[in-house]
């Protein structure tokens, strides 16, 4: 402020006028004149007041655009504003740090882009967080040198990294620490001793994370809590690095006290149209059990839910203790304070550029006029996940007054329509050609479409489909298809010609039913075989026949995303009848089960456990022809094995003495699928899933034939779609069976 304080003394000077009669503004380019009045509040005709002026050019400075002002009054009394801009930058780059794929991206992290004014303390800002970004990493001494090169009416800026060396964690003490398990105490650490196996993803590489020794602290004070030691105290982690070495030890001096006991646990101003019983053995806090904050936290958001689930949106649950040292047990109070009831003033969407705001509301279950439910809040968000529209929800409450709140809704859209032409190349179907045309929000109407055509050495898919989830705004769905297909198995091509639809209704906030109706014509040539010692059991009508399906099915889905849910449940049931107007004559039963756990919240990791089992039971009525029998194998039931190559069969010799195996099919079968999923790049939007697959299939019971496989897999969520790289291996193949160690699907939910 020194420079602006010297121009308001120097005006005393020349201020001889009573009046100022005119102003000039000079050198303006990012801001108006008429803006630059406003914001300094001088106008024509005003008195000359040198305090006003100078409180004028202090607002105009804030602004952020000016290096410079300069104010100066000629002998007529006009008021002469000479300002000198800050330059735009007008390239940015950085050096030894990141790849030129991740540069727009770090700067925008940094706080800088293309086009911003030159602004030194701003620069200075981005410099600090990048060095904070490279010590994350684990990098020690990180040097970053900003250089700066003046252009034409603009900044060249470039950054300069050197980052140093990794600092690894050599040893790590817990000085004090008597009482529990030093191994599963370190495990909740971000700074770790390196395992043994450092080197492979999945294990701790012992990488100092500097920025995060201060939690690191904090975090053995939270494990030493969860086990009952509530006068445990931790003081700041002491680091000694080896410079030569570049290696480092951590160590924490712990006051561990004594372990105590719940005596009793009871909730404070609850309100009496809750059922206090039902929410008291809800809690995980217990009496006579060891104490244990993680429980205390989540019986604390339990509550909080509870309560603001009745309107509540600003109710807060304080726990208190009462702890009595000589018997080591403490009883604990949460504290209700419920605050005014709250309703909501309106709901602001951001952040949809082609999705319709009705659309998106249609998704929200709180409305302008509706009381606040947390419960309702937390389902809109999920719901709008489930869409596969957006790549992040975001509904937050914004309080207008003490008794209502606006909704904040922003969106981040992601990319849901694709225009493919490729090819590709398989072990069994070799070269192969796709074109396909998608969107699932077509117009941001929330209408799904594809038209797609794919052809191979083995193969001919044409297919068209369109589905619109909310038809007019309501609670129905509408789908239609058209299809023609051609595929050689190693035993027989199919070719099928066929439609269907089906019109669904939305039954409660997670639960969908339907009803469809499809006709197919199918052709069978067994002629043309691949193999001489495999071939399929066939009737001559099995060779050319309709097929007419009626079915009805139930879904319900409370996960919360589309294409990697970490928490909820997908359970569906279907059953089909392929009867009138057709050929065949059998009742398909299915349903299908998954099962999704995040547990970032538990361990700070995202990891992600996964359950899924498929079950089909098919019931003869007069005839299924036998492509219509069950098989397993393949991306969709047990990864590793060729599909449809699992399967009851009928084995034999032949002249040879070769064993020969007809594959008769299945009509019931049941695979499990369990799966860890990781993170492997963030940036890249990648995950490596490991699994394990477990199946059976027979003709009069389950488990006929049960194979099994594991592998891993590489989720990869592409500009294209999601695109799963599979690698699998057979446990147990049977004989005649085909294996399959690699596969990949595009625009598949993991």
């Amino acid at each position: 402020m020194g420079r602006i304080l010297s121009l308001s003394i120097t005006l005393t000077s020349l201020v001889f006028a009573e009046q100022i009669s005119s102003i000039e503004y000079r050198g303006l380019y990012h801001l108006s004149p008429d803006m630059a009045s406003e914001i300094s509040g001088i106008r024509e005709g005003d008195s000359f007041d040198i305090k006003r002026i100078d409180r004028a050019i202090k607002k105009l400075y804030k602004m952020g655009y000016f290096s410079d002002i300069v104010v100066s009054i000629n002998d007529g009394g006009k008021l002469i504003f000479n300002f000198k801009e800050k330059s735009s930058i007008s390239r940015l780059d950085i050096k030894g740090y990141s790849s030129d794929e991740e540069k727009e991206a770090l700067f925008i992290e940094l706080g800088l882009k293309k086009g911003d004014l030159y602004d030194k303390e701003k620069i200075e800002r981005a410099k600090r967080r990048l060095i904070k970004r490279i010590e994350r990493e684990g990098y020690y001494d990180t040097v970053v040198e900003v250089k700066v090169e003046p252009k034409p009416d603009s900044m060249a800026i470039t950054f300069e990294v050197n980052k140093g060396e990794k600092i690894y964690i050599k040893k790590i003490e817990f000085n004090g620490a008597d009482s529990i398990d030093i191994d599963e105490l370190e495990s909740q650490l971000a700074n770790r001793e390196r395992d043994t196996l450092g080197w492979m993803i999945g294990f701790n590489d012992g990488v100092a994370k500097l920025d995060e020794l201060e939690m690191d602290a904090k975090k053995v004070q939270e494990y030493y809590l969860s086990k009952g030691y509530l006068d445990v105290k931790v003081g700041t982690p002491l680091l000694r690095v080896d410079n030569s070495s570049y290696t480092a030890e951590i160590i924490y001096d712990i006051e561990e006290g004594d372990k105590y006991r719940v005596k009793g646990v009871d909730i404070v101003g609850l309100f009496d149209s809750l059922n206090r019983d039902e929410i008291m053995d809800n809690l995980q806090i217990k009496s006579g059990k060891i104490f244990d904050i993680n429980k205390m936290k989540r019986d604390v958001e339990y509550i909080r839910e509870k309560v603001a689930n009745l309107g509540y949106a600003y109710a807060k649950v304080s726990p208190r203790f009462n702890k009595n040292g000589m018997d080591k047990v403490v009883d604990i109070n949460y504290i209700v304070s419920a605050g005014r009831e709250v309703y909501i003033n309106d709901v602001i969407i951001s952040g949809n550029y082609s999705t319709k705001d009705s659309v998106i509301r249609r998704d929200i279950y709180l409305a302008p006029g509706d009381r606040f439910s947390l419960r309702d809040l937390k389902d809109s968000v999920n719901a709008l996940k489930r869409r596969g529209y957006f790549e992040s929800v975001d509904i937050r409450p914004r309080r207008i007054d003490d008794g209502k709140i606006d909704l904040i809704v922003k969106v981040k859209e992601t990319s849901t329509g694709t225009v493919q032409v490729g090819g590709g190349y398989g072990s069994y179907q070799k070269f192969m050609v796709n074109a396909a045309i998608s969107d699932r929000n077509i117009f941001g109407s929330g209408i799904s479409s594809s038209l797609s055509m794919d052809i191979s050495r083995v193969s001919s898919n044409y297919s068209f489909s369109i589905n619109n989830p909310k038809l007019f705004d309501s609670d129905y769905s509408f789908g239609f298809s058209l299809y023609k297909n051609k595929y050689e198995y190693p035993t027989y091509r199919h070719d099928t010609f066929g439609t269907g639809m089906n019109i669904g209704k939305q039954l409660s906030r997670n639960l969908h039913g339907y009803i469809g109706y499809s006709y197919s014509e199918n052709d069978i040539d067994t002629n043309d075989t691949t193999n001489s010692l495999i071939s399929s059991v066939f009737s001559d009508e099995d060779l050319s026949y309709a097929k007419s399906t009626l079915s009805i099915g139930i879904t319900y889905d409370s996960t919360d995303d589309y294409f990697v849910p970490r928490r909820g449940v997908i359970v569906s049931g279907r059953v089909a009848y392929s009867g009138a107007g057709g050929d065949e004559k059998f009742t398909e039963y299915s349903t299908k089960l998954g099962l999704y756990y995040g547990v970032k919240d538990i361990i700070d990791y995202d990891l992600i456990f996964r359950y899924k089992l498929k079950a089909n039971v098919l019931q003869d009525n007069g005839h299924i022809s036998g492509p219509e029998r069950l098989f397993l194998g393949g991306v969709s039931s047990i990864r590793g094995y060729r599909a449809y190559t699992i399967a009851p069969s009928i084995y034999g010799t032949n002249e040879d003495g070769e064993t020969t195996r007809k594959i008769i099919g299945g009509t019931k079968s049941l695979v499990n699928s369990i799966e860890a999923s990781i993170p492997l790049s963030t940036t890249l939007k990648m995950r490596l899933t490991f699994f394990l697959d477990y199946g059976m299939i027979g003709v009069d019971s389950f488990d006929e034939i049960k194979r099994a496989s594991y592998g891993t897999s590489i989720e990869w969520y592409s500009p294209i779609g999601p695109v799963n790289l599979i690698f699998g291996k057979a446990i147990d193949k049977g004989v005649l069976e085909t294996t399959s160690s690699f596969e990949f699907t595009i625009g598949r939910k993991f």
